[in-house]
């Protein structure tokens, strides 16, 4: 009972949530229209200045208030299955599984100082600052359930530093050796992870129309509605019709019916694809299981791309199948996991290759294989919708287009669509 009391000690709870306020203000200030390179660096260094210095009871605090303020979105999905009560509970969880992964990291990292080196040395301190720097640069590989979201460089992403690996080292470095050291100097050393900011005349293709939907997550799915959506839709192809477009690109699963089962859809779509290439987004039935595909109508012919990484607990549960089957029996109707495809899908359109991605998995290092120079990406975020979600998005996007050269064209349902540019936002669709 004294060593679960001792972590819920009022400083050192308010001081693990004032540093994880420092690591995640980037996020806020991006979400309310603010980005500034310079305070989105001294915010970063400090909080990471701060944190390393730390014992293992403040960096549970700290992973706490970060799975919360990073991902505390997660829960909304619930109130769409008129769960509103199960809302904070998976908040709690959120934070508290952050919380024991930072809590372990630290305690590795003093137990293993202490065990080879002994307690209140010099060499203990360096020791343990090292191990606990280590374990924040290789965190951006512990998936927990599948859900890879958080990165710790992902601070650095609209700010004077760079966010691939050795540079986030060289960061991290940096601020041990200052700490070791007690001396402010060795800050210095971050400047050689300098990313330069290269001023482009970044464009809109004025040949491509990315289409954003605002149709709620209880809209879409009324069959009462679905001419009336339908109809908007075709008035958006049909627009960038009579604006000369050559691609038309429309947000995941705008059409929530099995696209291969509506021939009258198909037949609609194709006498459209005759005067511009169509990407949209819909469901995909191959006899057994669903997909969340997404169909490519251009001249004379179809082609689907089915999803490759699927949300975690949303569309597959990651739990084993005894655990699994109770969960979507008890919290999801019933409803069956969909079908995810092996591999990743390229097609070319107008002589321009893109990668297929549908929402997650456009967020995974998966989807970025082999360097793909263009990619397609639809979402749906009305089930987080209002909250930092679609911001988390965008900064991650932005993260993966700056480390593989990748050019994403976003097309998205509930917030604003856009196009990314060698890690530079393009908006204005």
């Amino acid at each position: 009972m004294n060593k679960i009391r001792q972590y819920i000690s009022t400083f050192v709870l308010i001081r693990g949530f004032a540093i994880s306020l420092l690591s995640s203000a980037f996020i806020y200030l991006n979400h309310y229209g603010f980005s500034s390179a310079l305070i989105n660096t001294l915010l970063a260094i400090i909080s990471l200045y701060l944190l390393l210095q730390q014992d293992k009871k403040t960096w549970f605090w700290y992973g706490f208030f970060i799975g919360i303020l990073w991902f505390w979105w997660i829960g909304l999905s619930f109130k769409h299955y008129h769960m509103i009560w199960a809302i904070p509970f998976v908040i709690l969880f959120v934070g508290l599984a952050y919380g024991i992964i930072f809590l372990c990291i630290a305690w590795i990292a003093e137990k293993i100082s202490n065990y080879f080196i002994g307690m209140g040395t010099t060499h203990s301190t360096f020791l343990a600052l090292a191990l606990k720097a280590l374990g924040l640069l290789v965190l951006s590989y512990l998936h927990p359930f599948s859900f890879d979201w958080y990165k710790p460089e992902l601070m650095f992403i609209e700010s004077y530093l760079g966010i691939e690996k050795w540079q986030f080292g060289i960061i991290l470095l940096a601020i041990v050796l200052s700490l070791w050291k007690k001396q402010f100097l060795y800050l210095f050393l971050t400047l050689l992870a300098y990313q330069p900011t290269i001023q482009m005349n970044h464009h809109i293709p004025d040949t491509v129309q990315i289409v954003t939907t605002y149709t709620t997550v209880e809209d879409k799915w009324n069959e009462a509605l679905h001419p009336k959506q339908f109809k908007k839709l075709f008035a958006s192809i049909d627009k960038a019709i009579d604006e000369h477009k050559t691609l038309v690109i429309l947000p995941e699963s705008v059409f929530p019916v099995f696209i291969n089962h509506s021939q009258t859809l198909i037949d609609k779509l194709q006498e459209r694809a005759k005067h511009i290439s169509i990407i949209t987004g819909g469901l995909y039935w191959d006899g057994k299981t669903p997909r969340n595909s997404a169909y490519i109508f251009t001249k004379n012919k179809v082609s689907v791309a089915n999803k490759v990484v699927l949300v975690p607990f949303g569309e597959s549960n990651p739990l084993p199948d005894f655990l699994s089957n109770w969960v979507n029996r008890v919290f999801y109707d019933g409803a069956v996991d969909y079908k995810a495809s092996q591999n990743v899908v390229d097609y070319r359109i107008n002589n321009t290759t893109y990668r297929n991605a549908i929402c997650f998995e456009a967020t995974s290092e998966k989807l970025y294989e082999g360097h793909p120079e263009n990619m397609i990406v639809l979402s749906n975020n009305g089930w987080f919708t209002p909250s930092i979600e679609p911001t988390l998005q965008k900064l991650l996007l932005e993260y993966y287009s700056k480390k593989y050269g990748t050019t994403i064209y976003h097309s998205v349902n509930m917030s604003k669509s856009y196009l990314i540019k060698g890690g530079t936002v393009i908006k204005g669709f």
